[in-house]
């Protein structure tokens, strides 16, 4: 009997690769987020943090966030509909608005990653070396930022 067929009839599941289980845990990993996130969801956390990072063209952070200008265009008129960003004018340049996290908008940015810092914090003290796992993050982190940069400049 195939190996396949034998784990069907009795129930056993097929070994998962470790690269399978970390993308199933970073999947699990961003709904927990996103619940811990409630006031926004996280596409709009995502513009929040890049805007607070000093972005401030929408162009630029479609490009960090590797989405299209239609979908940031949305999110930032959701955002300012809110009451959570601002548009001002650039100078020497009528087309683009430069934007920036409203008082209220940053407030809602720090009770955000104040709670998403929590759950992080909890995460990592149920894993065996904490540390570790918040310094890996921050590796994915530099390496996702790595591989945006490398596709703007394909793009160009």
């Amino acid at each position: 009997m195939a190996i396949a067929t034998q784990q069907r009839a009795t129930g056993a599941q097929p070994p998962i690769s470790p690269t399978i289980e970390a993308v199933r845990a970073l999947a699990r990993a961003s709904r927990h987020l996103e619940r811990a996130s409630g006031e926004v969801n996280l596409a709009h956390y995502r513009v929040l943090a890049a805007i607070a990072s000093g972005d401030q063209r929408a162009s630029r952070i479609a490009a960090k966030l590797a989405l299209g200008k239609p979908t940031i265009s949305a999110s930032v008129d959701a955002l300012c509909q809110r009451g959570l960003l601002a548009r001002s004018e650039v100078a020497g340049d009528q087309r683009a608005a430069a934007l920036r996290l409203t008082d209220e908008g940053a407030a809602v940015l720090a009770r955000l990653e104040a709670a998403m810092a929590a759950w992080v914090g909890e995460f990592c003290r149920r894993t065996p070396d904490g540390d570790l796992v918040l310094q890996a993050l921050k590796w994915m982190g530099q390496a996702i930022e790595a591989i945006a940069a490398e596709r703007r400049v394909e793009a160009r």
